[in-house]
């Protein structure tokens, strides 16, 4: 399944698909394509990212780019770019994580401005130091743009998985609720807020997050 994206009153729902979710240069497009719809979409309005399944996403296509040839840096760019998208849009977002987000997945939902996560089954992770893969600096200013310090330490250097109600505490995420409420909590939250959508929010969020953007961003430094 590839991603799909529906409206609900003043709300887009972007469904990330119904498998693992990784980040394919065909699901990257198409992530990208309906940011293109919301942000030209006029008047009030917010935006909840969620997905169907056992995933809200597994993160990068390892197994694309081991057999592709494709280059490490130019993957690791647009990847990059999804993120400084997310994190910098000038509307209300809202994750809504119904199954495990894991590396990049995880990161993507750290790119939205509120998380809200299944309490009993699932877990938010960043396996990176597990898997051998260094954080690019972009990832890691994010990380630690998004979470505490000791918070940020703990998920980046030892791979620990938190539970519904652990990332809860840690303030991972915002809200913790059973399965059949995730996706009607997050979108109730952004309705809620969606008359904040304009250049306004798009600056302070600009403003805000400025490290992290211009890292992730950064098209000189080396990925790995």
């Amino acid at each position: 399944m590839m991603p799909t994206l529906d409206r609900q009153d003043d709300v887009f729902v972007l469904d990330l698909g119904g498998d693992e979710n990784r980040f394919h240069p065909d699901w990257l497009a198409a992530v990208d394509d309906a940011l293109d719809q919301v942000e030209k979409a006029d008047g009030t309005k917010a935006l909840v990212t969620t997905a169907t399944g056992k995933f809200f996403s597994n993160g990068l296509d390892l197994a694309w780019l081991g057999t592709s040839g494709a280059d490490f840096q130019g993957y690791a760019d647009d990847v990059e770019e999804l993120f400084a998208r997310f994190l910098a849009l000038p509307l209300p977002t809202v994750a809504a994580m119904q199954g495990h987000a894991f590396a990049a997945g995880a990161m993507l939902s750290l790119a939205h401005d509120f998380r809200v996560m299944r309490a009993d089954r699932g877990y938010w992770c960043l396996p990176e130091v597990n898997i051998n893969i260094p954080f690019t600096p972009g990832m890691s200013a994010l990380i630690q743009g998004r979470l505490a310090p000791q918070v940020a330490h703990e998920a980046m250097t030892t791979g620990r998985r938190y539970g519904g109600e652990e990332a809860l505490a840690a303030r991972i995420v915002d809200h913790a609720v059973a399965e059949d409420a995730v996706r009607a909590t997050a979108v109730k939250i952004a309705s809620t807020l969606a008359p904040n959508a304009g250049d306004t929010l798009g600056t302070i969020k600009s403003r805000m997050y400025g490290p992290a953007l211009t890292l992730l961003r950064d098209r000189v430094a080396p990925r790995a």
